[in-house]
């Protein structure tokens, strides 16, 4: 009888401290491809499973449970995994835990079902989302103005812009490109869609479309944005009821002294910005860094600020790097001017060298928005016509990572937020 007990015994032994959990390590020197990490992670939720985002821990690693084809799947995608034991799983959660350590572990409990704001026909290499969202194998679907004034977002859990111009001001690219071929192609095509949604101007058009993106949100949506969709979008909202277009993009023109009359009470961000009145100029407003900042791209560097990820996960969910600091890129919107942005919303990334914010986050309603500065963080001055980022040359880059993170950040089980 003695000799069954002690059997059994070492028996539960053995099979407490079998390898039962999956740790994916995001810290700098464990992970290969951190960005195919999220995909991973996804791909987990996708099949029912509940996934432990670790933040602060590694780099801000993931726990899945252990199965053959979460191993398997790791294995095909390159991205590196180590298989832990029960015993080992609960020192670090209680590790984490620990009221000294700032480090929490939030439960990833369903795939969001994700949307992609687009022109048809746009190719994924037009926008940083849509490429890393199909390099980490994260399925998504595209909408344009159609689907939204439809009230076609109510399927999704979250959203991103393409670089949009909410303006109606066809990206103010008039002064350089007016007489190309593909900038008039765009803008009867704008025309023409307008029309038949039923408006007479692309500016009320676009307007429409940001008022239902603006109810999305409100209601209990995720909103990422990123380069010019960040402050034209403010300022369409802003401008509702007043012509700030001028002729040769609507055919009339503007509001003699529409500065005035711009309501900041109705923008998610931002606040006593001045809009660009020149047509010629490739700029929407004050809001934007790019004409005013003084540095040099090997000195261009942001920083993201550290949170209390017991107390403000949120905030520290978006911030989950291998690293404090990442390098700069630049975009038509590179960055925000700080004093303009409204004093309920969150710095997650400023440039420290001239103040500037280039990752921001806030609340609307039920709903929360990101606004991310700049055009793609693996090409630091992207032109029309450059060609497109390989991410194969760039599978640990922090500052997609940053966009990946806004992408798992629905599918948190959440806790109420204290900043």
């Amino acid at each position: 009888m003695k000799k069954i007990i002690f059997t059994l015994f070492f028996i539960f032994l053995g099979l407490n401290s079998y390898a039962s959990y999956i740790l994916i390590p995001m810290d700098a020197g464990s992970q290969k491809n951190h960005l195919k990490a999220y995909g991973i992670t996804y791909w987990t939720l996708n099949r029912d499973l509940k996934v432990k985002w670790l933040l602060n821990f590694r780099g801000g690693s993931f726990l899945l449970p252990d199965t053959e084809d979460i191993q398997r799947e790791c294995q095909i995608r390159g991205v590196s995994f180590e298989i832990i034991s029960n015993a080992k799983t609960e020192s670090i959660l209680e590790d984490i835990s620990s009221p000294s350590k700032n480090m929490e572990a939030v439960v990833l409990e369903k795939a969001p079902k994700i949307a992609v704001y687009t022109p048809k026909g746009k190719l994924p290499w037009d926008d940083a989302v849509t490429m890393v969202l199909q390099y980490a194998e994260i399925p998504y679907e595209t909408v344009y103005d159609e689907e939204v004034l439809n009230d076609g977002l109510l399927v999704f859990d979250w959203l991103h812009l393409h670089h949009e111009d909410f303006t109606g001001q066809y990206g103010k690219f008039y002064a350089q490109y007016r007489a190309t071929s593909w900038y008039i192609d765009e803008k009867k095509e704008a025309e023409d869609l307008a029309e038949k949604l039923g408006y007479s101007k692309v500016s009320e058009e676009k307007l429409a479309v940001s008022l239902k993106i603006r109810d999305y949100v409100i209601g209990g949506g995720f909103m990422f944005a990123m380069c010019s969709a960040t402050d034209s979008f403010d300022i369409a909202l802003s401008a509702e009821g007043v012509d700030i277009c001028e002729p040769m993009f609507d055919g009339d023109g503007s509001d003699p002294n529409y500065q005035n009359k711009i309501d900041y009470t109705k923008t998610f961000a931002f606040t006593d910005f001045l809009i660009e009145r020149s047509p010629v100029v490739y700029e929407f407003s004050s809001i934007d860094m790019t004409r005013k900042r003084m540095i040099p791209k090997t000195a261009d560097y942001f920083s993201l600020m550290d949170f209390s990820a017991k107390w403000d996960p949120i905030p520290t969910m978006l911030c989950q790097n291998h690293t404090a600091l990442v390098k700069g890129f630049m975009g038509q919107t590179t960055a925000f001017t700080r004093e303009e942005i409204k004093s309920n919303v969150l710095v997650l990334g400023e440039t420290k060298s001239n103040g500037e914010a280039k990752y921001i986050h806030g609340i609307k309603g039920k709903g929360f928005f990101t606004f991310y500065g700049g055009h793609d963080p693996e090409d630091y001055q992207h032109r029309v016509g450059d060609a497109k980022t390989e991410l194969d040359l760039h599978p640990t880059s922090p500052g997609y990572r940053l966009i990946l993170n806004n992408v798992l950040f629905p599918a948190a089980k959440k806790k109420k937020q204290k900043t």
